[in-house]
């Protein structure tokens, strides 16, 4: 069975950094796009982060460009996401997620390209 761990979330302050980590279950994903969104109180589900199956091309929201890095790590089919610079707006249940198919599946800020889902962690940035 397939299912996808997200750690690393809690509580920073504004300015700070924190590296939320998405373990993968049940079957291998190096063929697969991988990505992370995040969903605010009040507000819907948006693009994050995206990284392609081979991790040669990342693809970030303009929100977070600049302080935001995906990567992943074969080995032991592992999704990172380091913050830094975090602030009050990054509040969010964040969540990893994996592509419906091999290879392409489609636009990487697109939802549903997605079909594998985490169950989210949050992260709270103080002022």
């Amino acid at each position: 069975q397939v299912h996808l761990v997200e750690s690393g979330g809690g509580l920073a302050q504004a300015g700070g950094s924190l590296r939320l980590s998405c373990a993968t279950f049940g079957r291998p994903f190096s063929t697969y796009q991988m990505g992370w969104f995040r969903q605010a109180p009040g507000k819907e589900r948006e693009f994050v982060a995206a990284i392609n199956y081979l991790g040669t091309r990342t693809y970030s929201a303009d929100s977070v460009k600049g302080r935001f890095t995906i990567s992943r790590q074969y080995a032991n089919n592992t999704l990172f996401l380091q913050m830094n610079t975090l602030n009050v707006e990054d509040t969010a249940v964040y969540y990893c997620a994996v592509s419906r198919g091999e290879y392409y599946s489609g636009p990487h800020a697109d939802s549903g390209t997605y079909y594998y889902w985490g169950q989210g962690i949050q992260v709270t940035v103080s002022s």
